[in-house]
């Protein structure tokens, strides 16, 4: 099998692809009961070479495998890297660069929103992959010819995907739109999880500030108990739990007693923690609370009028430009530009606003206008 178990065949393989333009890599891994993505196999292929690497075999050293992804001089290609390139940061505290995402640049070559890559090859590779691995256990020893060959394809059609993506992008002078979005993959703070951040993943439905004190005390506790322990968040306590604490802010385990979602919490290795969460929330100074901004509450009240009309807008001119909606922007962006020209997102900055951003305030203010074309097939934007 093309699987490499010792270090002194990884590094022999990693040092023959020294010379590549670039390598095109992906991953195997398990999370399911953990909060730590545990590593399971990791693909890499080289324009006439591919082996699949197991971090689990006995003694073997992934330092060499490190080495080749912190290159400069190599591109590494992926596709919807982010998560492989969540664990290569928590593993070397460091971003793979440069790097090339198949299913970004699929985006801003018009395949649509997330293009998977079974569909992305199958158009620009002419292959058909065998999925009948997809629910694999890849942790389990030893791993077959079947499951080695299933990863392999992950990694040998994404070469050709990358092939024709980086020349449709060079022949639309979109390259530079690329470069652009893969500045969030690059940037090490996408991987950062603080947990005195964590509860702005929560949709909160109030804008109290003691509250929204309470329910970030809470989400930080969860986030640092579940990282403790490498266990899922939601095996820890579930987000409605934290926010009928937030809500309640118990003072012993009786008051948690009292909350349907949140009384698993009020006995065993979880109590104390809570109460502490929320008796150091109540305590802190009113200034110091969170407060939403406008743009973050859940009642955020645009016209829905005018938002509905910029979907139109957005659909209509992701249409002609030949470019996922959703690269362009997303419904909150919309909802944002509705209530205020001077929405601070990007949709109003860079490539997006000379394709969309200009055109959406030109209809917020009757400069133009949506309808059917001449011959009623066609929806078209007017000048007025």
């Amino acid at each position: 099998m093309s699987l490499i178990t010792e270090t002194a065949s990884l590094a022999a393989f990693c040092g023959r692809l020294r010379g590549a333009e670039f390598v095109t890599v992906d991953t195997e891994f398990m999370r399911e009961t953990t909060y730590w993505a545990k590593l399971c196999l990791v693909q890499v292929a080289g324009p006439d070479e591919a082996y699949c690497i197991d971090p689990l075999a006995p003694g073997i050293d992934l330092q060499p495998l490190y080495d080749l992804l912190a290159d400069p001089a190599i591109l590494k290609v992926f596709h919807a890297g982010r998560q492989d390139l969540e664990i290569f940061f928590n593993a070397t505290k460091s971003v793979p660069t440069p790097v090339f995402d198949t299913q970004v640049a699929a985006m801003v070559c018009g395949f649509g929103d997330q293009v998977g890559y079974e569909t992305l090859v199958a158009k620009l590779a002419g292959a058909r992959l065998d999925k009948s691995q997809r629910f694999t256990d890849w942790s389990l020893r030893p791993l077959t010819e079947r499951q080695v060959t299933y990863a392999l394809a992950d990694v040998t059609h994404l070469r050709k995907a990358y092939t024709a993506l980086s020349k449709t992008l060079k022949q639309t002078g979109r390259s530079g739109w690329l470069d652009e979005e893969l500045g969030t993959l690059l940037d090490p703070a996408t991987y950062q999880n603080d947990p005195k951040d964590s509860w702005r993943r929560i949709k909160a439905r109030t804008r109290s500030p003691r509250m929204l004190a309470v329910l970030q005390s809470l989400a930080a506790w969860r986030e640092n108990t579940a990282q403790a322990l490498d266990m899922p968040r939601q095996r820890v306590a579930k987000d409605d739990a934290l926010l009928e604490l937030a809500a309640s802010m118990p003072a012993n385990a009786e008051d948690i007693k009292r909350s349907r979602l949140a009384k698993p919490l009020a006995s065993g290795k979880f109590v104390d923690g809570v109460l502490a969460a929320v008796a150091a929330a109540r305590a802190l100074p009113e200034d110091q609370c969170p407060k939403l901004e406008k743009s973050d509450g859940w009642d955020n009240q645009a016209p829905r009028a005018m938002v509905d009309l910029l979907k139109l807008l957005l659909k209509t001119i992701s249409e002609k430009h030949n470019v996922a909606q959703r690269l362009i922007a997303t419904s909150d962006e919309l909802e944002d530009i509705a209530n205020a020209d001077e929405a601070d997102v990007p949709a109003m900055h860079g490539w997006r606003r000379e394709l969309f951003g200009n055109e959406a305030l030109k209809l917020k203010h009757g400069k133009i206008a949506i309808g059917l074309s001449a011959n009623g097939q066609n929806v078209e934007v007017f000048e007025r």
